[in-house]
């Protein structure tokens, strides 16, 4: 597992350090525009080797730092408002926000008010009751594919019935509060579950309430192909920052994580990095999952042989109850000394693995796996709907979000049999190249899909627990990569 971990955060270093941002861009420039950015790997391992727990046990954050990081928000979220045309939201962030320097707030409300006598003009322009209506349609497709193909239906459904709720006309559904009436419900459902990060976190310790880390703690290396399988996550980030400056690089760090196909961890990080597109990649993410047995296997096929198809693994240890007690624990502590930043997901996540294998907390490990995640599925669900109104959704970054997101998930799914592959290559070992391509995070659908292909070679072939160990490795490897991101450029 340390192999994993540190393999993943030196690939993201890498690669995310490619287009690593100076730090100068965390003030506003004196003349008002944008800074620009520019590629440098060692500023990109400068940066993570400072997020890391270790060093900050050595070297406490200062109020100086607090007081920057605090400012350089501020001056992202203010940027990310105006962009979007949101200049009431933008104006109401500079009010809000307490100990900032004159200077600085005056500079980013002289930059509001110019973006506002310039004018906004969105990538697509419809008239306001056309645009809704066509996201009334969007909804109901979404429950269609739903209900009747199946399609990631705990999610869609609510999500698609939460895009009819937030477009119709004078409801408010999804408004903030206004003076004398308060906002509606979906508002507070997105700001206290989703604006917080609460819902995909409680998701998440759910998931691991269900996860069973054996397949991995009895065959170790598989790990690397779970961590192989979020190379489609970087590669899509450098895509977007390439798309003719249409997506910022906080955008284009929230685009690439669709990659991992993990749903929860999408939502997460889009809802820090770039809440405007939050609803446009939470239909990419889940619609991609429910994609899996289509869009995967001639990847697999395409990239491996018949006789490597029909590769026959040993069966797996025992693996023992003390070792799943522990695996929990360890990666926690390894989260925090080296990323600090993702010890939320894999925090929870672990939190949950713990309660299912300690068995001394049945109550609550059933509560978590059942009970609690569906409530909190229907209430994200609707969170995620409530973001898709029509200025938000019809114009063409949904586009390429949608492309951006099928080419990180098929270049991860490559990755992960690719490896397998070198890795047969290099050990006497032999593994069966389809569950490389279990690495993304869709869990339990990739280990099937492998283990249906497997078949399809071998009828006496059969890997499905094989392919659950890079499966649930993929869990961990998605939510280490939004870790290493929002490390980066949060």
């Amino acid at each position: 597992m340390k192999k994993f971990i540190t393999m993943g955060l030196l690939a993201a270093a890498v690669i995310g350090g490619a287009v690593q941002v100076q730090a100068e861009e965390a003030c506003c420039p004196a003349d008002g525009a944008k800074a620009e950015s520019h590629i440098s790997i060692a500023k990109g391992f400068q940066k993570l080797g400072k997020e890391t727990g270790i060093y900050r046990f050595f070297n406490p954050q200062t109020q100086e730092e607090k007081a920057a990081a605090y400012e350089a928000a501020l001056v992202k979220t203010v940027e990310a408002e105006i962009s979007a045309g949101h200049f009431h939201g933008a104006m109401d962030q500079i009010h809000k926000a307490h100990g900032i320097d004159q200077a600085l707030r005056d500079q980013l409300t002289h930059q509001v008010e110019e973006a506002e006598a310039a004018g906004y003009e969105p990538p697509l322009s419809l008239p306001p009751g056309l645009g809704q209506f066509v996201m009334i349609l969007v909804g109901l497709l979404l429950i269609f594919l739903a209900i009747k193909k199946g399609f990631e239906p705990l999610l869609l459904l609510p999500i698609g019935f939460g895009a009819i709720l937030t477009n119709i006309p004078m409801a408010g559904i999804s408004a903030g509060p206004m003076p004398g009436q308060p906002a509606g419900f979906l508002y507070y459902f997105y700001t206290v579950g989703v604006e917080s990060g609460v819902f995909p976190l409680l998701i998440f310790m759910g998931v691991g309430a269900m996860t069973d880390f054996g397949p991995l703690l009895a065959n170790p290396k598989t790990a690397l192909l779970g961590a192989a399988a979020q190379f489609g996550i970087f590669i899509a980030l450098l895509g977007a920052t390439f798309m003719g400056g249409l997506f910022t690089l906080e955008d284009a760090a929230a685009i690439g994580i669709i990659g991992g196909a993990d749903g929860p961890t999408a939502i997460f990080l889009a809802s820090r990095l770039s809440p405007n597109l939050l609803g446009a990649i939470a239909v990419a993410a889940y619609s991609y999952m429910a994609l899996v047995p289509i869009i995967q296997p001639p990847i697999m096929r395409l990239l491996t042989t018949k006789e490597e198809r029909a590769i026959e693994m040993k069966q797996l240890r025992h693996v023992s109850k003390t070792e799943k007690i522990v695996f929990p624990l360890l990666v926690l502590v390894l989260c925090l000394l080296l990323l600090p930043s993702a010890t939320p997901l894999i925090g929870m996540l672990m939190l949950g693995n713990l309660m299912k294998e300690s068995t001394v907390v049945d109550r609550l490990s059933d509560t978590a796996q059942n009970a609690l995640i569906n409530i909190v599925t229907i209430m994200l669900g609707l969170a995620v709907g409530s973001k898709l109104a029509a200025d938000k959704f019809l114009n063409v970054q949904t586009l390429g979000i949608l492309a951006l997101g099928l080419g990180a998930f098929v270049i991860g799914t490559a990755a992960g049999v690719l490896l397998a592959k070198l890795m047969n290559k290099l050990s006497k070992d032999q593994i069966n190249p389809l569950i490389g391509s279990a690495g993304v995070s869709a869990v339990p659908m990739a280990a099937r899909v492998s283990n249906k292909v497997g078949l399809e070679a071998n009828p006496q072939n059969f890997l499905l627990m094989h392919a659950m160990g890079p499966n649930v490795a993929g869990v961990i490897g998605s939510a280490v990569a939004a870790g290493v991101l929002l490390a980066l450029v949060g």
